[in-house]
């Protein structure tokens, strides 16, 4: 196992500066992220790691060697495709054991890894077939199989599971995550797919237009985003403008057009009186209540809803004034008569994140 260092990292092209002084630190063995919506930078910092990218600016350190600008082939890693890239010429057998003939690995050794390889992503029946003759799910795992049995320093994974069904992904990603954790492989995975980080990374990295936003680990980040777009873009949010009242009992008090929110600011953030906030609460940290609570209660009426069964959302519009709520609400409870009259939104003040505009 190796830890990776990425040291004020700067890439451009041409005026466009894909990222902008990038530091980050990876743990040995860690499953890490890098998340973000397309354009953000987040696959030029991996190819800046795989070597096929020098950066202008900055260093990359895969344990205490400098790789900043070594040849791909001789950085020891791994890299998974999007595309998969597998020949379709050769078997399942031969595309996985190519890299080991360009290392001028002994042709008996090649096969016996191959299968170990294979076998590691439960595809060893499927050796002598090609490519063509598998499915989506099968090719992911062969391009799996390829990756590994280089045995890298690091695995490189480049949006893997974007080709594939909702059910094979949520199957594939499970067993990423196994073979990853079983070969302690420190493992670096782009992806735009929120739930596809959420549910299986270690520490994630949210980037945006080429600058990092927060890193840290799934519950962090979902719970206690720092700023108005790790909130937006890692799920669902309720954003409500307000300005800063006071701190009391451990909490901020924030003066909305709902009435007065209490909650929390971010580590290291700092609020004033008359700070000008937006008060962010997940739709599934939102209660309804039909009397009014001691703190946080909204008054609201619910304008709408989409029932699933196990979980219903709603479209709740304040009393008061503002922008409606969504709120998720399991086992649902607001289904029938109790559509018509007031009921108050709450949310516990642990809950309730406090960000800067």
């Amino acid at each position: 196992m190796i830890g990776v260092s990425v040291q004020g990292v700067v890439k451009r092209f041409g005026e466009t500066t894909a990222l902008a002084g990038i530091d980050v630190e990876i743990a040995p063995g860690e499953l890490f992220f890098l998340l973000g919506p397309s354009g953000c930078g987040k696959t030029t910092l991996l190819r800046c790691l795989a070597g096929f990218y020098i950066p202008e600016e900055g260093k990359i350190l895969f344990g205490d060697e400098d790789v900043t600008k070594r040849e791909p082939h001789k950085r020891g890693t791994g890299m998974m495709f999007q595309s998969y890239a597998l020949w379709p010429h050769m078997t399942v057998l031969d595309n996985v054991a190519f890299g080991l003939e360009q290392q001028k690995v002994p042709k008996a050794e090649r096969a016996q890894r191959a299968r170990e390889a294979l076998a590691s992503v439960q595809m060893e029946e499927y050796a002598e077939r090609k490519p063509n003759a598998l499915s989506g799910g099968q090719q992911q795992r062969v391009a799996l199989a390829r990756a590994l049995v280089i045995r890298p320093k690091c695995l490189l994974l480049d949006e893997p599971l974007s080709n594939l069904d909702a059910k094979l992904r949520n199957d594939m990603r499970l067993e990423i995550r196994r073979i990853c954790k079983e070969y302690q492989l420190t493992t670096i995975y782009v992806t735009h797919d929120q739930k596809e980080a959420l549910s299986i990374a270690d520490r994630m990295a949210v980037f945006s237009r080429g600058e990092l936003q927060q890193v840290g680990s799934p519950v962090d980040v979902y719970r206690r985003p720092k700023n108005q777009f790790v909130a937006d873009f890692i799920g669902e949010a309720n954003f409500i403008p307000g300005k800063h009242k006071a701190t009391a009992n451990g909490h901020e008090v924030i003066e909305t057009a709902m009435g007065e929110i209490h909650g929390a600011a971010p580590e290291g953030v700092t609020l004033k009186p008359g700070d000008s906030v937006q008060v962010m609460i997940r739709p599934e940290m939102l209660q309804l209540l039909d009397d009014a609570p001691a703190i946080n209660g909204i008054p609201a009426k619910i304008a709408g809803l989409t029932y699933y069964g196990e979980v219903a959302h709603y479209d709740v519009a304040p009393t008061g004034g503002g922008k409606s709520l969504r709120v998720s609400e399991i086992n649902p409870q607001h289904l029938g008569g109790a559509r018509e009259g007031q009921i108050y939104a709450t949310a516990r003040p642990e809950d309730v994140v406090i960000l800067t505009n």
